[in-house]
């Protein structure tokens, strides 16, 4: 490849890029000034909602751009089905295994076209919503299908699936995709700026929220700014005293002073409880000690008598051998 080509290429490449930037969702997203700081937090927060609302009045303008005007569809007889006939097709459909799949793009011309493929050679067709589909979303989209296809729905199994029935006297049409739908590419950018709106709408609930919060707290507590830090504690500590000119009253124990009056009760009394617990172990070592004590000397006098005895047995035995001898 030449160097002029190379340089087309490129060019090419980075004007898709563009135009790919251009259709984002977050290309619509409000800057925040640079370097910008707020007073306090209820500016910040009516800042932020502020943005975010001006966002979403972008992506709403934006959607309108992908609205299509809805055309009559294929009209179709209505089919009385039997109570057999319908257990029927359900079980026909359950068995097989041929199904078309509606993504985060939703219903477009894709959908309706792959459901007339499969109708071609099956009476009956599956739709599977994947994981982007919400609860409750099925019925929608079995309504707009049903108006789209011409497919009668019979079954809808849970949140995500539903089965279509086309019909006694199915013709497949030579247009298979409708003309009021949207394209694979463009129904891919409508999701895109959809799940944007969702996620902003979600973020303003949140912050008027919050402001709503800060507003209550505000009223119980006063403002956060005003507030002095030292009235969280119970008095005047000893600098505050000094500052404003009062007598300090001279403490021995230097521990208390550095503390209020509410909290240096409550030291005096913690430090109390443990001295009287160490007084109290104290007494009860000491009534151990002196009862180990009495034992000790109760078994040395018993240990005395004992010797004793023995020397006299002995006395008296080798008194005994003398005489006889």
């Amino acid at each position: 490849m030449t160097k002029k080509r190379l340089k087309l290429q490129r060019k090419k490449e980075k004007e898709k890029r563009k135009a790919a930037n251009r259709k984002d969702p977050r290309s619509l997203t409000v800057k925040r000034k640079k370097g910008q700081k707020f007073a306090n937090v209820e500016e910040r927060i009516k800042t932020k909602l502020e943005r975010a609302r001006i966002k979403e009045a972008k992506l709403v303008e934006r959607l309108k751009r992908y609205e299509v005007p809805k055309m009559q569809g294929p009209e179709v007889k209505p089919h009385e089905l039997t109570g057999e006939e319908r257990f029927f097709m359900k079980k026909m459909a359950q068995k097989k295994s041929n199904y078309v799949p509606i993504g985060r793009r939703g219903v477009f011309g894709g959908v309706i076209l792959n459901m007339h493929m499969h109708w071609k050679k099956h009476e009956t067709v599956k739709v599977i919503c994947n994981s982007s589909c919400k609860p409750g979303q099925v019925q929608e989209f079995a309504q707009e299908i049903a108006r789209l296809s011409g497919g009668i729905p019979i079954q809808i199994i849970g949140d995500d699936t539903v089965i279509f029935y086309r019909g006694k006297n199915y013709v497949q049409p030579k247009v298979m995709s409708p003309v009021d739908t949207l394209s694979k590419k463009k129904a891919l950018e409508k999701s895109k700026y959809e799940q944007s709106l969702e996620t902003v709408r979600h973020f303003i609930a949140i912050a008027e929220k919050e402001l709503e919060l800060y507003f209550r707290h505000n009223a119980l507590y006063g403002d956060s700014n005003n507030r002095n830090p030292g009235s969280i504690l119970d008095g005047p500590t000893r600098k505050d005293l000094e500052e404003s000119g009062k007598p300090v009253k001279q403490n021995s124990d230097l521990s208390f002073n550095s503390f209020p009056p509410g909290l240096s009760e409550i030291k005096a009394s913690a430090t109390y409880e443990d001295l009287s617990g160490a007084e109290d172990d104290s007494k009860v070592e000491d009534l151990s000690l002196s009862e180990s004590d009495s034992e000790d000397d109760h078994l040395f006098d018993l240990d005395d008598e004992e010797s004793r005895d023995s020397s006299s047995a002995t006395k008296t035995s080798s008194s005994a051998i003398l005489g006889s001898s």
